[in-house]
C-alpha cells in the first residue's frame, strides 16, 4: 500500500510539474506576441490631391462633358502602395495605403483637375444629374509604374462619346512623368497627383477643339 502511494505521489508531482512548464511556455508565447505587436510598423495612409493648371482656362462655352469613370489595373487598384522592383517584379508595400480605392482616388482628383480647366458650367461630375446632351469621358490608366530611381511614369487614355447610341469623337493616349521627391509612400501620392494634373491638362485642350 505504502508503494503505491508513494509511486501515485510520484505521478502527481511529475504531472504538476509538466503543468507549469506548459503554462510557462503559455505565457512565454503570449509575451513573445505581445512583444511583436508591440514592435509593428503602423500603418500609413495617403491620398491624392487636384493641381493648378499649367495653361490658361479654357473660356469658350462648350457642350457639356461629365467623366464617368477611370479604369485602373488590378494590379495597382488594391489597397496597399505599389511600386516596380524590377522590371518583372513588384514591391507591396503593407504598411502604406490608399485612403480609399485607387480608381476611385484617381477619378474624384481627375474630375477636381477637370473642373478648372474646362469653360465654366461645362464639367459634370461623375454620378451627377447630366443635361441631355452632355459627353461622356470614360478615361483608362493603361500602366503606372514607380521605379527604383522614383520616377513615375503613367500611362493612360481617354475616350469622348456623344449622343445616344454613344458614337466615338475624340479618342488619345498619353504618357507622363513626374519624378518623385523621395521613396516613401506621401511622394508616390505626390508624383501620381502631379501625373494627373498633366493628364486633365491634356485631356482639357482635346475635349476644347472638340
Amino acid at each position: 500500500m505504502t508503494r503505491r502511494c508513494t509511486h501515485s505521489a510520484r505521478l502527481a508531482a511529475a504531472f504538476a510539474a509538466a503543468a507549469v512548464r506548459s503554462a510557462a511556455l503559455v505565457v512565454s508565447l503570449a509575451g513573445t506576441a505581445l512583444t511583436g505587436c508591440g514592435n509593428s510598423m503602423p500603418v500609413r495612409y495617403v491620398t491624392l490631391n487636384a493641381l493648378p493648371a499649367n495653361a490658361p482656362r479654357a473660356t469658350a462655352p462648350i457642350q457639356p462633358v461629365q467623366l464617368t469613370a477611370v479604369h485602373m489595373p488590378a494590379v495597382l487598384d488594391r489597397p496597399e502602395v505599389v511600386t516596380l522592383a524590377s522590371q518583372n517584379r513588384l514591391t507591396i508595400h503593407e504598411n502604406d495605403r490608399w485612403g480609399a480605392p485607387l480608381a476611385q482616388l484617381a477619378r474624384r482628383t481627375l474630375a477636381q483637375d477637370l473642373l478648372t480647366r474646362l469653360p465654366p458650367g461645362s464639367f459634370v461630375f461623375p454620378d451627377a444629374p447630366a443635361p441631355p446632351d452632355t459627353r461622356t469621358l470614360v478615361v483608362t490608366v493603361l500602366d503606372s509604374e514607380s521605379d527604383a530611381g522614383g520616377t513615375l511614369t503613367l500611362q493612360a487614355a481617354w475616350t469622348l462619346l456623344s449622343g445616344h447610341p454613344a458614337s466615338v469623337m475624340l479618342t488619345r493616349e498619353a504618357t507622363l512623368k513626374s519624378q518623385a521627391t523621395g521613396h516613401d509612400a506621401e511622394a508616390q501620392a505626390a508624383a501620381m497627383s502631379r501625373v494627373l494634373g498633366e493628364l486633365a491638362d491634356g485631356i482639357a485642350a482635346s475635349i476644347v477643339v472638340h
